[in-house]
């Protein structure tokens, strides 16, 4: 299983991801699922997978040997990100096709953000099918693969003025939630920071299940968590009764 994400604030683009491609009680493998591209001062973009790792690692070959090949279609010839995500979505599609006829066990999604020359920087979602949607101001991050763990917080904090700072933090509290809660998703965590207009690769960090800044984290998420929930407001339960009768006679009235 995976969890990818991304985040676009004003500031510009936070992309996290995990590592592990298989779990169980005798075979755990590994493999990076960020991959950037860029020419500085022009492009960059960050591509996350999740999915079928035959058709994610077929896509991120092609990608790089059309821009090693100079082919006509390539990541460094697409005129804005838009276009690049058509683009990447139809090897997708064509991976597919080439593996098993395009059968559903075989599916990959992408995240790909990034920023082409003076356009905004932008982040979007690749689904198998090709096409592709974009984050919004209302919903300004996407995932992939096990989303669910990891986004109540994000829904709680992250809003389009966030600081990248706080992005990234979110992204990794998110991560833990999912690390926590499903042992299919797992470390290396890949972390990338890209700063709007810089046109430069951005700020990487990778923090194995050992990292002595990850042990931290975790434990200072979960100390907060339990604080945060002692300071909850008792039950008043004789009220509560009162209002469900009253809300009962109401109801038969």
């Amino acid at each position: 299983m995976t969890y990818c994400l991304a985040i676009k604030v004003k500031a510009g683009l936070v992309f996290t991801s995990d590592s592990r491609t298989n779990a169980g009680i005798d075979h755990v493998s590994t493999y990076s699922k960020m991959h950037t591209f860029g020419r500085e001062r022009d492009r960059q973009f960050v591509l996350l997978s999740a999915g079928n790792l035959a058709t994610t690692q077929g896509v991120i070959a092609r990608l790089y040997r059309d821009i090693r090949d100079s082919a006509d279609e390539n990541l460094f010839t697409m005129r804005d990100i838009s276009e690049a995500g058509d683009y990447v979505g139809n090897i997708s599609r064509a991976q597919q096709m080439k593996v098993t006829g395009g059968g559903a066990t075989f599916e990959a999604s992408f995240i790909l953000g990034g920023q082409v020359s003076d356009e905004l920087p932008e982040i979007m979602l690749i689904y198998p099918e090709g096409n592709h949607i974009f984050a919004t101001e209302e919903t300004p991050y996407l995932q992939i693969g096990e989303s669910k763990y990891g986004k109540p917080i994000l829904d709680r904090i992250i809003a389009s003025d966030s600081s990248l700072e706080h992005a990234a933090l979110c992204a990794l509290v998110s991560m833990d939630s999912t690390l926590r809660s499903n042992v299919t998703v797992g470390p290396p965590i890949d972390v990338l920071v890209y700063r709007k207009d810089s046109l430069s690769p951005g700020d990487h960090l990778r923090l194995d299940s050992d990292s002595p800044y990850l042990r931290e984290l975790k434990r200072s998420w979960e100390e907060g968590l339990k604080e945060a929930f002692h300071k909850l407001p008792p039950i008043n339960w004789a009220r509560a009764k009162e209002r469900s009768v009253d809300n009962r006679s109401a109801s038969a009235s």
